[in-house]
């Protein structure tokens, strides 16, 4: 009998569970760094957000060929947010 797996191991967990983030966030020319500064509890939910994603292969995809500012709102659950960052800088 075949059996799904549980979805909690369909995504990346640990310390690189959120690698994509600040990736697609240089690629939107939004800095990390200073997120993490001046608003740290919005970045912790963001780290959050992009740990949990299931749509890491897209993402990955979209980072490799340097599509996500073309892409990332179709699937990122943090599109919201950083579109609200965008419109701030």
């Amino acid at each position: 009998m075949f059996r799904l797996p549980n979805p909690m191991t369909l995504f990346r967990s640990g310390p690189y569970a959120s690698d994509e983030l600040p990736k697609l966030l240089e690629s939107l020319g939004l800095d990390e760094a200073a997120l993490s500064r001046t608003q740290p509890t919005l970045q912790r939910d963001m780290v959050r957000v992009c740990a949990a994603c299931q749509q890491k292969a897209r993402c990955d995809v979209d980072l490799d060929a340097g599509t996500s500012a073309q892409h990332y709102a179709e699937y990122c659950a943090n599109a919201p947010t950083i579109d609200a960052l965008s419109q701030k800088t």
